[in-house]
This record gives C-alpha cells, structure tokens and sequence, in this order.
C-alpha cells in the first residue's frame, strides 16, 4: 500500500498499520498520538489542496 502511496504523490509516513487489540487501549492510544505526531510534522499535502483562484 505504501508503495501505491508513494507512487501517486503521498507520503508513505502518512499511513500506519498496527495490529491492536481491543482490550489495548493504552497501546491504541499511544500509537494514535505518534501517527498523528508523525502526519502533523509532515505537514499538508499540498498536492491535494485546491487553490481554488485556478478552478475559476
């Protein structure tokens, strides 16, 4: 999937998988909060952003 990503522009750190149980809710918030980390410091992807003064 990363692959795909990377391929048509994304990033592949914008995408997580993890295996978490749902008696885990620890681990699922600690990794949630690195995930969001991780994507927050990339920043927008600024490909898929309109700028809107083209489309008119």
């Amino acid at each position: 999937m990363k692959n795909i990503l990377e391929y048509v522009g994304i990033e592949p750190d914008r995408l997580h998988f993890s295996w978490i149980s749902s008696a885990e809710a620890e681990k699922f918030q600690k990794t949630a909060t690195q995930v969001c980390e991780a994507v927050r410091a990339l920043g927008p992807a600024q490909h898929m952003i309109k700028d809107i003064r083209k489309v008119a």
